[in-house]
This record gives structure tokens, sequence and C-alpha cells, in this order.
């Protein structure tokens, strides 16, 4: 099968992508206006960006009927900070009830019934119930598409981690102590617990082919 992308609309790309390209880490970011209104809400989209600086990225679709921006990139767009949290199992249905479409300035954290921690540098307030907290400066969004669909690649620096004594073990974070799921396609999510090991190929691949 084979599929001419400019023939589908943006629901239909939107299905085949978010089909395919799976499992997916999720995002749960925390951001708050210059009003200091908070704000919560989860992305699939999200991967890590560098190193050196340490960056994160995530992916913020604008919304389909409406074409308006969400309230995280504006609070982004507004404050230039963030937190990203890792989603766990523990806290999936609450992370899930957070995705809801809420009223702005709606506080979503308290709607799910999460704690809310103060953060070290930023405004934006850290989720307790999460083992990992990265707190984040804003270094650039890419514009991606205009109308129904498009999206805004959001790039932070991650200024501070916070991790928790019970999945730190030997010097880093143990992934089966973590218990971090991802999401598929639809409404499937999935847990990180089905996990095999490769050896590195031999020689090691040059920089920028490590994957």
């Amino acid at each position: 099968m084979e599929f001419d992308l400019a023939a589908l609309s943006h629901q239909e790309a939107y299905q085949l992508l978010n089909g395919a390209v799976v499992p997916r880490p999720i995002a749960l970011v925390s951001t708050c206006s210059r009003d200091g209104a908070h704000n919560l809400a989860p992305f699939s989209f999200f991967n890590v960006v560098a190193s050196c600086p340490p960056a994160l990225s995530f992916s913020v679709m604008r919304r389909g009927q409406t074409d308006r921006k969400k309230d995280t990139l504006l609070n982004i767009e507004e404050t230039g900070e963030f937190v990203v949290q890792v989603v766990t199992g523990a806290i999936a249905g609450a992370v899930n009830r957070s995705s809801a479409d809420h009223p702005r300035g709606e506080d979503e954290l308290e709607l799910v019934g999460l704690t809310a921690l103060p953060s070290r540098h930023v405004r934006p307030r850290r989720v307790a119930e999460s083992p990992v907290h990265f707190e984040c400066r804003l270094l650039q969004v890419v514009e991606v598409g205009i109308g129904p669909g498009g999206g805004s690649l959001v790039i932070g620096e991650v200024l501070r981690a916070h991790v928790s004594e019970d999945v730190w073990r030997d010097g880093r974070i143990d992934q089966t102590l973590l218990e971090a799921v991802g999401r598929m396609g639809g409404p499937t999510w999935l847990r990180t617990t089905d996990r095999f090991d490769l050896p590195r190929p031999t020689p090691v691949p040059a920089p920028g082919q490590v994957f």
C-alpha cells in the first residue's frame, strides 16, 4: 500500500503517522502563564535533543477544529519556562485525565488530584507523583505547518533534574524501577516492561549515528 500524504486530510495523516511511529514516550508538561495561572498536559511527540547543552523537545499540535494554540504553548511563549515529568503506570490515569480540554486558566494538576511541588529555577510547578522532573528554559520554538494539524516543536534546555531515590541505582536510573509508560496509536498505552539487550556493533558507529 502507498499513500500520497498530500491527498490525505490532516486527521488521516495524523492517524497514519501516529499509528506507525510507536512506541512513544510521554512528556507530562507543566507550565504557567505570565499571570501565574498553572497548566498541566501530556504530549507523546517527545524526545531528547542533545546532551551539551542538555535539551529536550516536544511537539504541540494545533487543535484540529479551531486552529487554536494550546495553553501549554501559549504559556511557554509568555514565560519561556516549563517542566517535563516522566509518566509512570502509577499516574497514567491522572495523566490521561489531564489531557481533557479545560478552559484556559484551569489548573489540571489540582483537577486530576496530583500534588504540586515548587521548582528551583522556573515558575511552573513539578508533579510530586512522578519520579523524574526536568526544569527547562525555552531555547527555540520551530513552527511546522500552519492551520489545523500544524505543529510547534518546543526545544528547551534542562536546567535541573530531580530524580527520586526510589528509581536511582548504581549511578543511573533503573528502568525496571522507573516503570515508565508510553503511547501507541489511538487510545492504546503500553508498559515498558518487556525489554531485551543487543550488544553495540563493532566498530562503534561515529557520533551522530549512535541511537
